[in-house]
């Protein structure tokens, strides 16, 4: 009996509320098309279900979030089939179908056979007595599992955040560390350093911090100094004189004696620089003349130039570049101390400019009255030098802590070569290891482990009596297990696999006895499964294993009596086949189609469909396509021939629709179709510019740029122009021209905007 519609598909997969009208009858040949995710093994499961009568392959494919359960009606000549309310009106056993199911059921699961695909085919080798033996080892292996239950539930109680990436048995068997504290802040240091190499390796080290020195014995001895060779009757009439004149009394005479015209011991006549009268009979110009002497000269110089030198040490911008210094060792420090020990930074840099500038001032003043009579002895006050004292006691603390700063110098050494030679994975892993350790021998979680401990114990024990059962059944099969040839060899044959299937052999997993067989390649047997060398998983491509799966299917099929009356489901059948399997495979559902009620097949390969298409009934045909409708999906007629068109005529079409329609969901196959379409055109229209191959970039404009104007002109001026634009727009899509096409932002007024242009251009 055939299926002649899918009549209603409700709330299952992809389908919300699918009804389907006489226009979509299904025909003998019946080719459904969609993409992957549409529903194709929704549709196949369903009709697994019709089979077979799993309803459970239904309810578990209920569409989430309905509120209402499967709902399916498959017309057929008379009543239909009815799915609802978790039942099948009627079954139609005569249906088969290949899928992903069939294969995992019969053939592999993946790249690998499971030990379920070979444990049916066991029992079947088995006799009573081997199977009572088999049951016995069964009872064991359950135990076993039991304790494995057990194991995983004990083991999940023990905290994930503790064990971090280590199994559950790796964790427990960790060893105590009595020293696992500073081990831990020593990796997470290491660590740390190693994640900040970049600012480590730019960072500076510790610079010298220092503030300068007033000498308090240099400055009173250059306070007290006069000029000894001035006699005392002189220094006192002039000091006294002096007096007289007020204050910087000395200073104006000093001047004023630069000034005498010829101002010597050994001239007369000398002139007064005010009055311009003869000063030879003045009583004090020639006690003038020894007091304002060279060595008088000489001792200004030296108070004025020592004064000049503490404002240059201690004033100025010297105090706030310490500041600015000391600044700059507190953010070293907040940086260096994440990976190494260094001392606190407790500055009182305002403190210190008070203490500087008291010091500074004091001594200035002393300076400053010394300038003004600077042949009066003096020396530094009580004041000034407890300022001195004060201000040598933050210099001394200063010094100390540029020491220990400087000392830790070594120390960041260290660490920036650590840094720079260091393994985040590494150092990761060693400290997930060192926090692992900690944490597994924490109380609480030391009694979870040391419970896990105690059932891998016991299991040890059960897995004991599980072995001695096993060795009674080898014992037995070492008698009665002969070789099992499979028949599907001579399907491998005529579906042209290049490997045979192999002896089949008995052997003893976890889970139970199951039989083996090899894969026979040019005569040298490959095991199914191997920890390394050649097996099934890596000696039998994709296309292999679909063709051995194909093999069983019409192996299968071939030997049912019923197949007249089969309908028979075949969805994806092409995965990752080749070229000449591919034709095979057409080949082989053409001769099988002659011979079944009916053939329905789903793929997401398009071309695949066609070529099935090609060369059937065109009187007993039809194609249907899975579409997106809305949130979920819909059936619809195939236009299988649109299918036939070039890539280049889809393009066009695709950014045509776009243009006329405005359909978000397809705008970045839009944006990527522009540059394709441009190139072929470019292509077609300057062959001789633009051969293939070629790609419009900097060479073609170029070329393009260099003949404006000339007779071979490929482009005018405004046309280049524009190409150059509608190219750089579209090459935001390309991978070979941005590394982040993919997710590239597309705006729907611009991308209307390029595509208009670009149909333009090529449409020239």
């Amino acid at each position: 009996m055939t299926i002649e519609r899918l009549q209603l598909l409700r709330n299952v997969g992809q389908f919300d509320s699918v009804a389907t009208d006489a226009q979509l009858q299904l025909a003998k040949l019946s080719l459904i098309y969609a993409e992957n995710g549409r529903g194709k093994t929704t549709l196949a499961t369903i009709l697994r279900s019709l089979g077979t009568g799993e309803t459970a392959l239904i309810e578990e494919r209920r569409r989430l979030g309905s509120a209402h359960a499967p709902h399916v009606v498959l017309a057929a000549p008379g009543a239909p089939f009815t799915y609802q309310n978790g039942a099948w009106s009627v079954l139609h056993p005569d249906i088969a179908v290949f899928d992903d199911g069939f294969v995992a059921a019969n053939v592999c699961s993946g790249i690998a056979i499971e030990t379920a695909h070979k444990q049916n085919l066991h029992e079947l080798i088995l006799g009573a007595r081997g199977v009572a033996l088999n049951t016995a080892l069964q009872g064991h292996v359950g135990r076993v599992e039991e304790h494995n239950r057990a194991l995983r539930a004990k083991g999940d109680v023990i905290p994930a955040a503790a064990r971090g990436t280590l199994t559950v048995d790796a964790f427990c068997a960790l060893a105590a560390d009595p020293a696992i504290d500073a081990k831990l802040e020593a990796a997470q240091r290491a660590l740390s350093a190693a994640r900040s190499a970049d600012a480590i390796r730019s960072r500076p080290a510790f610079a010298a911090l220092s503030l300068p020195a007033f000498d308090p014995a240099a400055l009173n001895a250059l306070l007290a100094r006069g000029l000894p060779a001035l006699e005392a009757d002189a220094a006192a009439r002039v000091k006294a004189h002096l007096r007289r004149l007020g204050r910087d009394g000395e200073a104006w005479v000093g001047e004023g004696m630069t000034r005498i015209a010829g101002a010597s011991e050994d001239q007369a006549g000398d002139i007064c620089p005010f009055c311009a009268q003869d000063l030879a009979a003045s009583p004090l110009i020639r006690h003038y003349q020894a007091y304002f002497s060279d060595a008088y000269g000489e001792l200004r110089s030296a108070i004025n130039q020592t004064g000049k030198g503490i404002n240059t040490t201690h004033g100025g911008d010297v105090p706030a570049a310490f500041e600015r210094a000391v600044r700059v060792a507190v953010e070293n420090r907040e940086f260096w101390r994440s990976f190494t020990d260094v001392p606190d930074i407790d500055v009182d840099t305002a403190a210190i400019v008070r203490a500087w500038g008291a010091a500074r001032d004091a001594v200035l003043a002393v300076l400053r009255a010394k300038a003004g009579a600077p042949l009066e002895p003096m020396e530094l006050s009580a004041e000034c030098l407890a300022s001195i004292a004060a201000y040598d006691e933050q210099r001394a603390t200063i010094g100390d802590l540029s020491a220990a700063l400087l000392g830790r110098n070594a120390s960041i050494a260290i660490v920036k070569e650590k840094a720079a030679g260091a393994n985040v994975a590494t150092l990761s892993a060693e400290l997930a290891k060192l926090s692992a350790v900690k944490a597994r021998h924490e109380p609480a979680t030391a009694a979870l482990c040391d419970d896990y401990l105690a059932e891998k114990a016991a299991k040890k024990a059960t897995e004991r009596l599980r072995d001695q059962a096993r060795a009674a059944l080898d014992q037995y099969r070492q008698g009665i297990f002969p070789a099992y040839e499979a028949a599907i060899n001579d399907y491998l044959g005529r579906f042209n696999a290049g490997f045979r299937l192999g002896s089949v052999t008995s052997v003893n997993n976890r889970g139970g006895s199951s039989a083996s067989y090899s894969v026979l390649i040019n005569n040298v047997p490959v095991a199914l499964n191997a920890d390394d060398g050649p097996s099934f998983k890596n000696t039998l491509s994709a296309g292999d294993r679909n063709a051995l799966a194909l093999a069983f299917f019409f192996a299968s099929l071939d030997q049912d009596a019923r197949l007249a009356d089969k309908v028979v489901v075949i969805d994806d059948p092409m995965t990752s086949l080749d070229e000449h399997r591919r034709l095979t495979t057409v080949q082989e559902m053409h001769r099988l189609y002659g011979r079944v009620r009916q053939m329905i097949v789903l793929s997401h390969s398009k071309a695949f469909l066609c070529a099935v298409w090609e060369g059937s009934d065109r009187t007993a045909r039809c194609a249907l396509q899975i579409v997106r409708s809305g949130g979920g999906s819909t059936l619809a007629a195939w236009n299988v021939h649109h299918d036939t068109l070039t890539p280049h005529d889809l393009r066009h079409e695709l950014v045509r629709g776009y243009i006329e329609v405005g359909n978000t969901a397809n705008e970045r196959d839009v944006a990527e179709a522009l540059r394709p379409i441009l190139e072929q055109f470019t292509r077609v229209a300057y062959p001789g510019a633009f051969p293939p191959g070629s790609v419009l970039g900097r060479r073609f404009f170029d070329q393009c740029q260099q003949r404006h104007g000339q007779p071979n002109e490929i482009l005018s001026v405004d046309d280049t122009a524009e190409l150059r634009l509608l190219v750089n727009y579209a090459n935001t899509f390309h991978h070979d021209t941005n590394p982040a096409w993919e997710t590239a932002h597309i705006n729907d007024r611009e991308l209307l905007g390029f595509a208009t242009r670009t149909i333009a251009f090529a449409s020239r």
